[in-house]
């Protein structure tokens, strides 16, 4: 059986963010068309090092397959396996950090695209590592972007965020030594730390607001405080399956009696039009990304069917 391998530098020329927002939307709206699967992300580990798998189907793309990856102290090794969906005949296994990157970043776009105020200008980010340049990258795509800032714990780090991501985006993006600094008055704020405790707080937030919040998927971690969630008038997720699994961010409001697992909508049902979406400008909308294997192989095979129209990658005798 012969399989295309795709490596990272393969990825990083072949993907564009415009083709994973697309790609990721479609898989999204099909899944609220139930069309569409993905599995919740299952976990096992030795001593030294934990492996995650996440599963995913789409009926009407003709695929199926997961993303797998292994994570110790020191390292993370990421990839995507697709299969035919009618024959299980397997098609391709691609390097999956870049791609994983560009699909985060994506189901934000995708969230702001649908949630956000038409007329927003102003992007805040926190975090300044991979995942923080996607998510900045990828809203800049569907909005207008006039301005961004960016907050890190590290100085350095936050200030080289800025430098580089100003010319990545063509906007001026400036580096914040607050959160509080950071995120007062922009029209979006996306997250992509390492954080285990909130360090974004309801009382910073104002009317008209889109949240992404992405840096979790652990149930024990949260980016964001309970009063966060408690000005949101729309709290959306990926997967709910997943996320009464993996959504830190969600617990204390679940707790506290402020949140209600029937109150949170999949994106995918905003994106197919079978929930509204915001309501007023004044509204603050958020999304919580957990990351789902139905985003990795919705990117993954059009990744195929470009890489394999265009001569692109190696064939291996599986």
């Amino acid at each position: 059986m012969a399989v295309l391998h795709l490596n990272e530098d393969e990825v990083r020329e072949l993907l564009s963010m415009e083709m994973a927002i697309e790609a990721v939307e479609t898989g999204l709206r099909k899944m609220a068309l139930e069309e569409a699967f993905s599995n919740p992300r299952s976990r096992c580990q030795t001593d030294h090092a934990m492996l995650h798998v996440l599963p995913a189907a789409c009926k009407t793309m003709g695929v199926i397959g997961f993303k797998s990856y292994v994570t110790t102290k020191s390292r993370q090794t990421f990839h995507v396996t697709i299969y035919n969906g009618k024959t299980g005949e397997m098609l391709a296994i691609i390097q999956g950090d870049m791609l994983g990157q560009l699909r985060t970043g994506a189901a934000s776009a995708v969230a702001t695209k649908h949630l956000s105020r038409p007329d927003s200008k102003t992007a805040a980010i926190l975090g300044s590592g991979k995942q923080a340049r996607t998510q900045l990258l990828g809203v800049s795509k569907v909005r207008k972007l006039e301005q961004a800032r960016v907050y890190s714990s590290n100085e350095a780090n936050r200030k080289k965020f800025a430098e580089e991501m100003s010319v990545e985006c063509q906007i001026p993006v400036t580096a914040c030594a607050t959160v509080e600094e950071t995120v007062r008055e922009a029209d979006i704020i996306c997250t992509a730390t390492t954080a285990r405790e909130p360090i974004l707080k309801g009382e910073w937030l104002i009317p008209g607001q889109h949240l992404n919040i992405a840096g979790s998927n652990f149930i024990s971690k949260a980016e964001i405080d309970a009063e966060v969630i408690n000005r949101a008038s729309l709290v959306t997720i990926d997967s709910k399956d997943q996320g009464k699994l993996e959504a830190g961010d969600l617990v204390p409001a679940l707790d506290a009696g402020i949140l209600e697992w029937y109150d949170v909508v999949e994106i995918g049902r905003v994106v197919a039009m079978r929930n509204p979406g915001r309501q007023s400008p004044n509204d603050i909308t958020l999304f919580k990304s957990l990351g789902i294997g139905l985003e990795d192989i919705a990117v993954g095979i059009r990744l195929y069917e470009k890489a394999k129209a265009e001569g692109r990658g190696r064939w291996l005798d599986i």
